[in-house]
């Protein structure tokens, strides 16, 4: 462990006296920003307020080595690096504090998510990557407490795969050489989660170039180090991964105090260099940083600190410790350093200004014009009514939100709904059809793709089938998928535990390492979150990234990160990131009560954004990863594990054939009842379904394929509609996946027009099944419950014909 001493170290020979005040006038820029955007949180004209103010020098110190093709994966008091970058204008920081939902007055989010959320657009208007190596990158920001983890494992990886993979070499535009670091930056209380640790080890065990810096000022909201970390010192008690010499595994592990300007410049020289040139990751511990107004705009740090450490933390600002060392050195004089200081604070102030500006009076010129509409209306209906208070309302709210005005139509549109042939009523609907469509694109967008290679626009190649084709295995279907897409397209590789050197355990990657080579084909430790992470930092670097989870059960441990970060990346970035990430898996009718296989109602609510594949065989699978291989988009592919030992037939064009999203396949025609679902479960019930019909029920089966999207071109409802009848059936616990695809049907489809009795579902117990044959009979499913459940329909319309059977 390395600890750099303040009284010993110079200021960098590189840096000038114009690069010193630089660094000063930009951290007190910092500085007042994070003071204005609190007054402007309590005087109402923002929700909320979380600031970077005592963390400015460590910041200012890192920014200096953050190179082009860098990329950073930090939290919300990054403000200071992201200005130091370049990638953050002072007006942006104010437009981001407002929630203004203009893409280029806040690049980041579109004003999506809350102050303190930085990121760079790393897509131009079509969504395709920029040239990524000569940007200075940010991946977009998450706010639960350490989450940005995972995703750095993954963004220090492609550097290694980039450096050591001869065919990645010439995709310049993402990588050169391999030379980037990525840079995360965390609060030592979030150092206390378990998925830093786990990033740690994985990053250690890589060998990857991750600069990880730990803001440590002492606290995580009101809870001191005493209760948030052993030995009060996140640095100490990871001493163990220092390595012991030059070339062995490990890391190295920097210590230095934040108010210690030259010590920083000098500490994130040496830390970034022995990243970047030996792939080692690096910790940097800057502690006694300050946290000058406590947590957030939601308190006050004064209720928990005690006087001492207030009197401490104002000894030991940063920005104090630094103008005293400036003078100290002679690098400036006082009348310097105040002008400086004054200057930085009327920027801010103007930069606050012109956002507020930007932000507000195109509220208010739309909030204009939609009362001179308003007024028509009024005119037509007298003033000496409710709809004249609305209107006077709106009109003189001082600081109206776009909510107010569209709140105010429509109520404006309730109350004259009489008067159907007003043309001020038409023109107000006009408006607000208009407006509404406006605020979709505002609020609603880009939860998917919206380029040409979103995976609704890829071309459908069909499948083909020799006439011969022998019958095999159905994991050696994928297994030549697998092995087509990895030649046609180096950017692929498959990581997960046990994928390498036996070829999963289910060995559809079996042969394809030594085929393929490690770093194409890779075992990792247990450790799902970060496999899920390491996919996602990759996929973010231009990298097609397949990331095996080896049984559904254990999604468990990567579903925050996968709901958190990747599922919503596009949206919370208004298209501005991608991470077109394929984590794969397998599930259903799994035994036991911790592999039980199908939490599909938790993943369905949990990952919107994501495409979700529930293939019933393999070849279905293999069909769906070659649309996804192709596509831009991130997914979860669910493969059947009852299905690997089944016989399948390899089509010809077994890499290439591709497969629709959001289109259901009928796997069997019939008249009496439309049985929904997918999976494992096809195979039970179509076996229910031919013991129907030797009972005189003709049952129409449909495999929904995709439960995200789920039937497009409603298949479903054509179904109903000749039927009259509809089963849902699932694996899932009453009231998951079941309860999902009935909405869909019945109210997004409205098939239940067409419904002569009653709509059912047929899911599992309420519990997870027990372990054995039995346990899973009893639990899920059956081909009798089904035969039982469609026969009771009929039953109910013809009791004549279906006598009871029980």
């Amino acid at each position: 462990m390395s600890t750099a001493e303040s009284a010993l170290a110079a200021t960098p020979a590189t840096l000038s006296k114009e690069d010193l005040l630089h660094d000063y006038r930009l951290g007190w820029e910092s500085r007042h920003a994070s003071l204005a955007g609190r007054k402007e949180v309590f005087m109402g004209k923002a929700k909320f307020g979380i600031f970077g103010d005592g963390k400015e020098l460590p910041q200012l110190a890192m920014a200096r080595v953050f190179q082009p093709g860098d990329f950073r994966s930090g939290y919300y008091r990054d403000q200071t690096f992201m200005m130091a970058a370049g990638e953050l204008t002072l007006q942006q920081y104010f437009a981001q504090l407002y929630a203004h939902p203009d893409v280029e007055a806040e690049p980041a989010t579109a004003g999506r998510a809350m102050n303190g959320h930085f990121a760079t657009r790393l897509l131009d208007e079509d969504g395709n990557f920029k040239n990524l190596a000569e940007l200075k990158n940010s991946s977009a920001d998450v706010s639960p407490t350490a989450s940005q983890m995972p995703r750095l494992v993954g963004l220090a990886y492609a550097s290694k795969l980039y450096r050591q993979n001869p065919e990645l070499h010439e995709l310049t535009q993402f990588s050169v050489n391999g030379n980037e670091v990525a840079f995360g930056t965390i609060g030592n209380a979030s150092t206390s989660e378990g998925m830093f640790f786990e990033a740690l080890n994985a990053a250690g065990v890589l060998q990857i170039p991750m600069l990880i810096s730990v803001w440590d000022d002492h606290y995580g909201i009101s809870v001191p180090a005493e209760y948030q970390t052993c030995k009060q010192s996140i640095s100490a008690i990871l001493s163990g991964l220092q390595r012991e010499a030059p070339g062995e595994q490990g890391f190295e592990i920097f210590v230095v105090k934040g108010w210690d300007y030259p010590a920083l410049l000098d500490t994130y020289q040496r830390a970034a260099e022995v990243c970047r040139r030996e792939h080692v990751p690096v910790l940097v511990h800057v502690t006694e940083v300050t946290q000058p107004q406590g947590h957030s705009t939601s308190g006050s740090h004064e209720r928990y600190k005690s006087k001492d450490r207030l009197t401490w933390e104002e000894e030991h600002d940063c920005l104090l410790k630094m103008r005293d060392w400036l003078l100290s050195e002679e690098h400036a004089t006082s009348e310097e350093l105040d002008q400086l200081e004054n200057e930085a604070k009327n920027t801010v102030r103007e930069a606050r200004t012109a956002a507020w500006g930007d932000f507000f009076n195109p509220i208010k010129q739309e909030r204009d014009e939609v009362v001179v509409l308003l007024e028509k209306l009024v005119d037509e209906t007298g003033r000496q009514n409710a709809l004249h208070e609305m209107v006077e309302q709106l009109q003189h709210n001082p600081a109206p939100i776009r909510a107010d005005m569209v709140r105010t139509v429509r109520k404006a549109l309730r109350f004259t709904r009489d008067q159907q042939r007003s043309a001020s009523r038409r023109e107000l609907t006009n408006w607000l059809d208009q407006t509404l469509a406006e605020n979709a694109d505002r609020y609603n967008s880009y939860l998917y793709s919206q380029s040409e290679q979103a995976a609704l626009n890829i071309e459908i190649e069909p499948i083909k089938f020799a006439e011969n084709a022998p019958q095999v295995d159905a994991r050696e279907v994928l297994q030549a998928c697998f092995d087509a897409n990895f030649r046609r397209d180096p950017t692929i590789f498959a990581i997960g535990e046990d994928v390498g050197r036996i070829g999963d355990v289910n060995q559809a990657f079996a042969g394809l390492q030594e085929k393929f080579g490690e770093l194409r084909v890779t075992d990792t430790g247990i450790r799902e979150c970060t496999i899920v992470g390491q996919g996602i930092g990759a996929a973010m670097r231009g990298l097609r990234p397949i990331t095996e989870i080896q049984y559904l059960d254990y999604l468990l441990y990567a579903i925050q990160i996968l709901s958190d970060d990747v599922a919503c990346l596009q949206y919370r970035t208004k298209g501005g990131q991608k991470a077109p990430l394929i984590v794969r898996t397998r599930g259903h009718r799994l035994e036991g009560i911790w592999h039980s296989g199908s939490p599909i109602g938790m993943i369905l609510s949990s990952i919107r954004g994501m495409h979700v594949c529930v293939p019933r065989n393999m070849t279905q699978a293999a069909g769906f990863y070659n649309t996804l291989l192709r596509s831009d988009e991130p997914a979860l592919v669910i493969e059947p594990l009852n299905g690997y030992r089944l016989k399948e037939r390899i089509p010809q064009n077994v890499g290439e054939f591709t497969l629709p999203l959001g289109v259901p396949e009928v796997l069997q025609a019939g008249t009496d009842v439309t049985i929904v679902t997918y999976g494992s479960m096809c195979r039970i019930v179509l076996d229910a379904a031919k013991q129907l019909g030797e009972v005189g029920i003709s049952v129409e089966v449909i495999d929904v394929q995709t439960l995200l999207p789920f039937d497009l071109q409603h298949v479903i409802a054509d179904s109903v509609r000749k039927t009259s009848r509809i089963l849902f059936a699932d694996e899932d616990v009453p009231g998951g996946a079941t309860a999902y695809m009935m909405q869909h049907v019945l109210d997004d489809q409205q098939a239940y027009r067409f419904l002569d009795s009653q709509p059912r579902c047929l899911a599992a117990q309420p519990h997870r099944p027990p372990y054995g044959s039995d346990g899973d009979y009893f639990s899920k499913p059956n081909a009798e419950d089904v035969f039982d459940t469609v026969y009771e329909m009929l039953q109910e319309s013809d009791p004549k014909r279906f006598p009871a059977i029980y």
